[in-house]
């Protein structure tokens, strides 16, 4: 299978899968149709419809799926990409089109008055006219341009898909943002009610002088820090629902959350398995390939300046002047002929142009070695953080179930006297500092594994389908 067979097969796989990317897509495409009419409008007009477009982005998104397709249609830089693939188009239809016959007609009718020795003046209309077609035969510059021009449309679309894979894991790393915030907002006022019990319990307490004031006021410092944590908590989670809505549009509603008993996705296939799936994978290293595929046509480009050109020339004239305009009777005059250039010398320019295409070769090929290394050394961090992670919500989970039965042995403790009250809070902190510590490696694991997904090419819609298929409605 040749690598643009593979390209479209790894493109258009997605497409079928997913419905979602289609109506994404479909979107994309029906701004973009309306970002052309605004073009043609006058500036009162695009006024107009520019802010009929951003209303389309005032509802009120809590799925996912919600702010994936509102991305879609809102993100700059995915049109960006898109004209870019256009351009690419363009050019390979337009290189294509320099293969293909070439008619052009010329027009000339003129007032001539001719003077000559000994006579009088003579004045006289002239008129001629010439239809030509011209088909190229050979030409080598004019072959490799339209390889080029191939190369460096694969390239494009290849940078479109690395794109949206990378924006589309931005979205959902806002998404989890939030609810990261929302899960540390609510664990620090369950904490904060936690406190306050007990502040109530050791003010009973004191008022039956069973307790130390030092001991309330210990209390009442411990329940005062945990309300100034939820101010802060609560600007981190305002800000990240603004990262969420300037990324797609949406504002944010009651979102789908992980549960704690949400089973997370697992990872499939070893590290050498996921860094060999990156280089067959990635985006940024097919669009590469593609880049250095373009240098070595531009190359051949170059060194076509030295080889003769051909053209098959075909012409139809209607003309009743001569030499110099000298009137003559109305000839009619076909011409077939071939046109054979050869180029002799062109002042070392020639000889430039092809160094110069030969140290962007060169710079085209290690730049994709340099991506080769990036990828594969992005690959391997991720799925080693990836593992780490996995290990990592192991022992949080154990460390959070120790710290609640220390929390629960300690309150006890202290209502029998044997525990101080600065031990109470202190297992009363340490119990909730671990379940927030859990609930960030959780959603930390669903991040790396976005990211190695993102990195190794094999992101698509269906992986994050799968992911908000696990999550449930706000409770």
């Amino acid at each position: 299978m040749s690598s643009n067979d593979q390209m479209s097969d790894i493109q258009h796989t997605p497409r079928r899968s997913s419905p979602l990317l289609v109506h994404a897509i479909c979107g994309v495409l029906a701004l973009a149709g309306s970002m052309g009419s605004l073009a043609q409008s006058d500036n009162q007009q695009e006024t107009e419809e520019l802010a009929s477009l951003m209303q389309r982005h005032d509802g009120v998104g809590r799925t996912l799926e919600d702010f994936f397709v509102a991305s879609m249609e809102f993100s700059p830089r995915l049109e960006i990409a898109e004209e870019q693939m256009n351009i690419g188009t363009a050019r390979r239809e337009a290189a294509n089109g320099q293969l293909f016959p070439q008619v052009s007609a010329s027009a000339s009718i003129s007032d001539n008055r001719q003077e000559r020795t000994g006579g009088a003046p003579v004045d006289y209309r002239g008129e001629r006219y010439a239809v030509q077609l011209r088909q190229v035969l050979f030409d080598w510059r004019v072959f490799a341009r339209r390889g080029q021009a191939y190369a460096v449309e694969n390239q494009y679309e290849a940078l479109y898909y690395a794109e949206l894979a990378a924006h589309l894991s931005d979205v959902a790393e806002r998404y989890f943002d939030v609810l990261q915030a929302q899960d540390a907002l609510e664990s620090s006022r369950a904490e904060l009610e936690a406190v306050n019990n007990q502040l109530a319990q050791i003010e009973r307490m004191h008022d039956l002088q069973m307790v130390q004031v030092t001991d309330l006021y210990q209390a009442q410092a411990q329940a005062s820090a945990v309300a100034a944590e939820q101010v802060y908590l609560s600007s981190e989670l305002e800000l990240a629902k603004e990262a969420l809505r300037s990324a797609t549009g949406l504002a944010v509603g009651e979102l789908y959350t992980l549960q704690d008993t949400t089973e997370l996705p697992q990872i499939d296939g070893s590290l050498e398995e996921w860094v060999s799936r990156a280089r067959a994978n990635s985006h940024q290293i097919q669009a590469r390939q593609y880049a250095v595929e373009a240098a070595d046509e531009r190359v051949s480009e170059r060194r076509g300046n030295y080889m003769p050109q051909v053209s098959l020339v075909l012409q139809q004239q209607r003309s009743d002047l001569g030499f110099d305009n000298t009137p003559m009777a109305r000839t009619d005059t076909g011409y077939v002929g071939l046109d054979v250039s050869i180029p002799l010398f062109a002042g070392g320019s020639n000889r430039a142009a092809v160094r110069e295409a030969i140290s962007q070769q060169n710079i085209a090929r290690n730049e994709l070695r340099q991506v080769h290394l990036d990828v594969s050394e992005q690959t391997r961090f991720a799925f080693l953080r990836l593992q780490a992670a996995e290990r990592q919500i192991r022992a949080a989970e154990a460390l959070l179930e120790s710290r609640e039965l220390s929390a629960r042995a300690r309150r006890r403790g202290f209502e029998l006297g044997t525990v101080t009250t600065v031990d109470v809070l202190e297992s009363v902190r340490d119990q909730f500092v671990a379940e927030r510590d859990l609930q960030q490696i959780r959603y930390d694991y669903i991040r790396l594994l976005l990211n190695l997904q993102r990195d190794a090419g094999t992101l698509s819609p269906d992986d994050l389908i799968d992911i908000s298929s696990r999550l449930q409605p706000s409770e």
